[in-house]
């Protein structure tokens, strides 16, 4: 009986060669090198859509706010005294990232999340944050103390420290005339986002760094109900404080941003 045997194939062919592991090692390489840059665009991209349509929303916030109060838009309450670095609200109507108060009492944009953004509270965040943030520790925050979102609303325009009493009250800020800025310029931007840079040992006041896509762009919410994107050329729109100096100046600078975006459309 003849015995059929198989004929096996060469085993230099049976499998990569050391030489072509290394090619395929280096194709791969560099494919991931070509995509990591156009998939981190793409993903920066969709988080300055979402941040915008996030402003979009508290845009209509502001404005479902302003047909039942007379027109006019959020503002307040009154400051209590400034005792702390740790109070970002030392004077009523200074322009403000906050939601509440140390007491927990709702402020600017907080003003909002009862009624109005009730069940829409995160849009209060952005989500090109460039520092790690917690949106539902934050909310947690409201009522009980001090808590910040994602974006500068501006009220009253005051850059003071502490509330003068011999200052007139501010009044009720329509939002059809929202009055002119320092530069005599028509005030149209209500809210943006925060670009806030800081010394590092503020940290004990719960003073730290609040930035947002990577520093070069802000995104826009004017009093007319759209949003726009733009470039943060020269910083134009950072409130930068690292310099101890600048510090007594914050909501000053603060504001001058509000009156960067007043110029644009």
């Amino acid at each position: 009986m003849k015995t059929c045997k198989l004929k096996r194939k060469n085993d230099k062919h049976g499998g990569f060669t050391l030489v072509e592991m290394l090619v395929v090692i280096s194709i791969i390489t560099i494919l991931i090198a070509i995509l990591l840059p156009v998939l981190g665009k793409a993903k920066s991209s969709a988080r300055k859509i979402v941040c915008m349509a996030n402003l979009r929303q508290i845009g209509t916030a502001i404005n479902t706010y302003s047909m039942d109060y007379d027109e006019s838009i959020p503002i307040g309450p009154k400051a209590p005294p400034f005792l702390s670095p740790a109070d970002f609200y030392p004077s009523t109507g200074t322009p403000t990232s906050l939601l509440s108060l140390s007491t927990g009492q709702p402020v600017g944009l907080g003003l909002l999340l009862a009624k109005y953004l009730s069940k829409k509270s995160e849009v209060l965040f952005c989500p090109g944050a460039d520092q790690s943030v917690s949106t539902k520790a934050e909310l947690a925050k409201v009522g009980n103390s001090q808590a910040q979102c994602s974006y500068y609303y501006r009220h009253a325009s005051v850059t003071s420290l502490f509330d003068n009493p011999k200052e007139a009250p501010i009044i009720d800020i329509k939002l059809s005339d929202l009055g002119l800025n320092r530069k005599k310029q028509k005030i149209k931007a209500l809210v943006l986002d925060t670009q806030f840079l800081c010394p590092d040992d503020l940290l004990s006041f719960n003073v730290k760094p609040r930035t947002h896509h990577d520093l070069e762009t802000v995104n826009i919410f004017f009093a007319g109900g759209h949003v726009v994107s733009r470039r943060n050329e020269d910083n134009r729109f950072t409130v930068d404080v690292r310099n101890y100096a600048d510090i007594r100046n914050a909501f000053s600078k603060i504001l001058e941003t509000f009156e960067e975006a007043d110029k644009e459309q």
